[in-house]
């Protein structure tokens, strides 16, 4: 099977004709080859190009191939090296993989044999580059949920708690609050850990395509189901599935998932065959569900089912004593994916990102920081780099902004004028205080209160918990 992978392999030979045997190999598999007949030339190759595995003959004119193993293994120690030698040589060669070479093999064996080594140098490369991947990711995971916030806190020792169990979780909060790293790590603390982590983002789907991902198809089932595709419920089986902005879930898909939840079965799209899943689902949505419920674009049935525990994030404007332990974080973070070194910021710059009120919340100020270490071209964060309000301040009511912190409160992602707070802000703050008056008026009944505000008690009291009202002990 041709392997269509960008894999490039450095041959070092002697030998012509062996030379150009592998390289003829080694092309026809899909791989990029790049020849030297000496080691010189080879050690000006790796120079030029970037060489994944150097394959090299044990016996050449010259430095031979230990030799070059060693001088690669000092220069390039990212490169992989597979040593050929005749069968007389194989006491060398064995002494190679000790200095460092990945395996030897034997000139004029198999082609297949020296195929799948090459095979197996990829397969542990993609493991270590996933390691390292998942290892940055753990990591920043594990930084994105430090707090000195105390609600927030309490959110993340709840969460670690919940991880035990096998309770259905849905988190709250805006978008680029970091809901899908808290579901990370629900799953990194639970028992499901060592299995996949699904996420599917429910938005980003038409609603056919999204029952196709979800459930998976046989083959022939629709038009373009040209093969048997296995769904995220599948997938999941085992470990945790993420459904990201479940609030937009199409109806009909809710119906089908509160199914799921309840038989632990799913049937392929195109089949009447009952496949068992065992998946944890976490859920997250900016919305407010209790609105889309009374709206009926979310079934109440499905609510109780992912709701077992409720987790809502609160977003970064409400978390002030973090902000200079993110802007330290992705400070450092960014400098160092981009290879740029920042040395300070102007006091303008530092005043801006400690006062804006970040309505795209963590995915905001890393881009914001992103940006001015982009255009910074002395290693300073400057002032004229700052994101370009595009609304008027309201103080003034007309002009531009002429400082930072004027900037914090007229600029937002959407050029939306920062200083003038959210309606559906301003519409929470009547709401808990209206609740909490018709509570006080109550003697903290919440049966009678959730009559007289005309909602059920259960939404009742995930308003006084959202909110944080406060009730007497036993009500």
């Amino acid at each position: 099977m041709r392997n269509t992978h960008n894999f490039n392999i450095l041959i070092v030979d002697d030998d012509n004709d062996y030379r150009q045997v592998l390289e003829l190999l080694l092309s026809n598999q899909g791989y990029d080859t790049q020849s030297a007949s000496d080691a010189m030339e080879a050690m000006a190759l790796i120079r030029q190009h970037e060489i994944d595995l150097m394959i090299t003959d044990y016996r050449m004119k010259g430095m031979d191939g230990i030799a070059l193993l060693n001088e690669v293994r000092r220069s390039n120690p990212g490169i992989s090296i597979i040593v050929i030698t005749a069968y007389g040589s194989v006491e060398k060669a064995v002494e190679a993989m000790r200095q460092g070479a990945f395996t030897y093999v034997i000139k004029g064996s198999d082609p297949e044999e020296l195929l799948l080594e090459i095979e197996k140098i990829k397969h542990f490369r993609h493991l270590e580059l996933e390691n390292r991947t998942l290892k940055k990711q753990t990591n920043q995971f594990d930084f994105m949920l430090n707090t000195h916030h105390g609600h927030f806190r309490h959110l993340i020792e709840t969460a670690k708690r919940a991880a035990d169990s096998n309770a259905n979780i849905l988190v709250l909060g805006e978008s680029g609050v970091g809901k899908e790293v808290l579901a990370r790590y629900i799953h990194q603390h639970s028992s499901r850990e060592a299995n996949q982590f699904m996420a599917v983002n429910c938005h980003v789907f038409s609603d056919s395509v999204l029952e196709s991902e979800l459930f998976g198809h046989e083959k022939g089932s629709f038009t373009g189901a040209v093969a048997r595709r296995i769904g995220r419920f599948e997938a999941a089986d085992g470990g945790t599935l993420f459904l990201d902005e479940v609030g937009d879930m199409p109806l009909s898909t809710q119906a089908k998932l509160l199914r799921v939840l309840e038989n632990h079965e799913i049937e392929r799209i195109g089949s009447n065959q009952p496949l068992s899943v065992d998946f944890r689902l976490i859920a997250a949505t900016h919305k407010n569900l209790d609105d889309e419920i009374r709206k009926g674009r979310f079934r109440e049935d499905l609510y109780f089912r992912i709701a077992t525990i409720v987790l809502e994030v609160p977003p970064l404007r409400e978390r002030r004593e973090d902000l200079p332990l993110y802007i330290d974080y992705f400070i450092n973070q960014i400098q160092q994916d981009l290879k740029k070194q920042v040395s300070g910021m102007e006091p303008a710059v530092e005043r801006f990102l400690l006062e804006y009120r970040y309505p795209g919340n963590i995915r905001e100020m890393r881009n914001i920081i992103e940006r001015l270490i982009v255009l910074s071209s002395t290693g300073t964060l400057m002032e004229k780099d700052l994101p370009t309000p595009k609304s008027p301040t309201p103080a003034t009511g007309s002009g531009t902004p002429e400082s930072a912190s004027e900037a914090s409160e007229a600029f937002s992602e959407d050029g939306v004028a920062g200083s003038f707070r959210a309606l559906r802000v301003i519409r929470q703050e009547a709401e808990s205080r209206h609740i909490q008056e018709v509570l006080k008026q109550c003697d903290y009944n919440v049966s009678e209160a959730s009559k007289i505000l005309e909602i059920s008690h259960r939404q009742l009291n995930n308003k006084i918990n959202e909110y944080g009202l406060r009730t007497p002990a036993g009500n």
